[in-house]
């Protein structure tokens, strides 16, 4: 179109200057090269750069031929007004600033039960927007503050790919990572940089075919402690416990373990010794529940231990009921490109219902167990704990600087005249 206008403006120029005869042979060529009709490049030739007057929806209207006209762009009206960022704002902040694909799952879920439960005060109209919300408008919606929260200076450590070798220890049955029940295992500890003395750890488990995670803190590197929060850990699974893999490390890779696994014909395996994306599954899991959750403070009292544990009643049903994630389906490389493939997010709670391997009584607990649960009440205990855990690291940090007098700043000498 617009080559086409730009050879009648250079052409109107010419026919204006031409005889009659010339006229007609300037004609000929422009219909040869424009295609248009004959009776309309005349009268383009005739009128080009001239006021005229066109009906346009039913009103005259004077234009100039040749001029472009500006398109009329349809004005659609906001869909998504301030009431609805807000709320989703609010929501963005309760789930830990989850990705618009993840947290469109948690609003189609959760916003009815938030109303109903009087956490979430919005009209019935902007409830049916938030339900109904596409991920790419949330994140256009909340692209504002994922601003003001972007770090700077971040590492650029990237996750390792979701390859599993395993070196077998004690076999009973072979892995099957597409059913629920076989964990990858790992200790966080929370040393706070200080590793001299006892300090509270994590256990950390990971279902590796539904990502349901459990947490429990232990109160050091004993082996008896690793052992019991995993007899822990079993009854609090959905489904049952069949098998292990850990790293290398002493608190996992003794006889306390191996005798426990042996005896509840539980598969036992570990990973190889400095590879870490060996347990993929359980590390980026030590990133995103644990530390996000409690930091690199030091916890190496009883009463730590206790909140921390206290912590992780509320987190693991937060975690495993509310907050979906998506597990890589395939890897393709062609050059230089990696092409990834994820399915649909999930909740860990959704993928252990669609799984056939557990029990249809245990499915039936699960449901009504989410029908009992506030994911913003659990979440506003998880923040109940996390400032009392706050308050006493404070309160350790000033005692140690009273203790040790070489710590504090000695009083400078006045100027002598």
């Amino acid at each position: 179109m617009r080559q086409r206008r730009a050879v009648t403006r250079v052409t109107a120029r010419d026919y204006r200057k031409a005889s009659r005869k010339e006229k007609g042979r300037i004609l000929s060529t422009l219909v040869k090269q424009t295609k248009l009709n004959r009776a309309y490049a005349g009268w383009l030739l005739r009128t080009w750069g001239k006021k005229v007057w066109f009906m346009i929806d039913g009103k005259p209207v004077r234009l100039v031929v040749g001029a472009p006209r500006k398109r009329r762009v349809p004005h659609r009206p906001r869909l998504y007004g301030s009431a609805v960022a807000e709320a989703l704002k609010k929501i963005w902040y309760l789930f830990d600033y989850m990705c618009g694909k993840r947290l469109a799952v948690v609003l189609r879920t959760t916003v009815d039960t938030l109303i109903e439960a009087g956490e979430l005060k919005v009209s019935s109209a902007v409830g049916q927007k938030l339900s109904q919300i596409s991920p790419a408008t949330i994140d256009r919606l909340l692209a504002g503050e994922k601003q003001k929260l972007r770090l700077r200076g971040r590492s650029l450590t990237k996750p390792g790919t979701l390859l599993k070798h395993q070196i077998p220890i004690r076999t009973f049955s072979q892995w099957d990572e597409k059913r629920a029940g076989f964990l990858e295992i790992d200790m966080v500890g929370h040393e706070g940089g200080d590793p001299h003395g006892d300090f509270a750890l994590t256990l950390d488990a990971t279902d590796v075919a539904t990502g349901w995670t459990e947490m429990r803190a232990v109160r050091n590197k004993a082996r008896r402690w690793a052992v019991e929060a995993l007899r822990l850990i079993r009854t609090r699974l959905p489904f049952p416990m069949r098998g292990i893999d850990s790293d290398n490390g002493g608190e996992f890779i003794n006889d306390h373990l191996f005798n426990f696994c042996r005896d509840e014909k539980i598969t036992f395996t570990r990973s190889r010794p400095y590879r870490k994306n060996d347990t993929c599954f359980v590390e980026q899991k030590n990133w995103t529940v644990v530390r996000k959750t409690v930091g690199y403070r030091r916890y190496d009292t009883d009463r730590e231990l206790q909140l921390l544990n206290t912590l992780y009643d509320n987190l693991r049903l937060l975690i495993n009921f509310f907050h979906p994630s998506m597990k890589l389906i395939s890897k393709s490389r062609d050059g230089a490109t990696v092409r990834k493939r994820y399915d649909k997010p999930k909740t860990p709670l959704l993928r252990v219902l669609e799984d056939p391997s557990v029990a249809t009584m245990i499915k039936a607990r699960l449901r009504a167990q989410l029908r009992m649960l506030n994911p913003i009440e659990l979440k506003r205990n998880i923040v109940d704990v996390q400032k009392r855990l706050e308050a006493i690291a404070v309160a350790k940090a000033k005692v140690k600087q009273f203790s040790n007098p070489s710590s504090r700043k000695s009083p400078g000498r006045g100027k002598q005249r």
